[in-house]
């Protein structure tokens, strides 16, 4: 296909993808779960950290999980289609984006939303497995460490361009649309973080687990 001829298809793709970011899983979760709206409590956010909030665990295992899978759909179907649709590097690269985008500002939550964790997560698994390991084990380490889920995202946003630029030196393609993609998704998680940086800085940011007050 001509690039012409194919940019109906890549708008509706785009779209498609902007679409299932939209769908929040923590709105998802607190209706299954007869819970409060997480946009009401804690941090406000609607993401599986506040949702644990709630000291429902199946919830926030609900909304962690929903947000890593529509990052993940969204980006494997582009990689599996590209060959049928024609789909470029850069195509499934702007698909990363709008999947991620919808998850932040969601079209069913008047264009607010979560901050983008874990759909972030689910886009690195379907780019490169290997990456988003390497991405949830830093999460994981400074979360054990310092009980901060913000800081943690932060670190892990920081360090996940690094580990797919130098590994794509030694173990997997590199491809410079997605270099660029992870970079556009790190900075955008960071920006989303600022409030967290400052009461991090003020030493008044929740610790992981710690409940809603009421």
């Amino acid at each position: 296909m001509t690039t012409m001829n194919n940019l109906p298809w890549i708008i509706l793709t785009l779209l498609a993808a902007y679409l299932i970011g939209s769908v929040s899983f923590a709105m998802v979760a607190s209706r299954l779960f007869g819970l409060q709206d997480p946009r009401t409590f804690g941090s406000g956010n609607p993401g599986a950290t506040n949702m644990l909030r709630t000291g429902n665990r199946k919830a926030a295992l609900l909304t962690l999980l929903g947000d890593a899978f529509k990052g993940w759909l969204a980006v494997a179907l582009a990689i599996y289609l590209a060959p049928r649709a024609g789909f470029t590097e850069s195509t499934i690269a702007l698909v990363a984006i709008a999947v991620f985008l919808g998850h932040i500002y969601s079209f069913f939550l008047k264009f607010k939303g979560g901050k983008g964790v874990a759909t972030a997560i689910g886009v690195l698994f379907a780019l490169q497995p290997w990456l988003a390991i390497a991405t949830i084990a830093t999460w994981v380490i400074i979360a054990i460490f310092f009980r901060y889920s913000s800081l943690a995202a932060l670190v892990a946003a920081v360090f996940a361009p690094f580990y797919y630029y130098l590994g794509g030196r030694v173990a997997w393609p590199f491809s410079m649309p997605w270099f660029l993609a992870i970079c556009f998704l790190s900075i955008v998680l960071i920006i989303k973080h600022r409030k967290n940086i400052q009461n991090l800085l003020a030493g008044t940011e929740s610790r992981i687990g710690q409940k809603k007050k009421t």
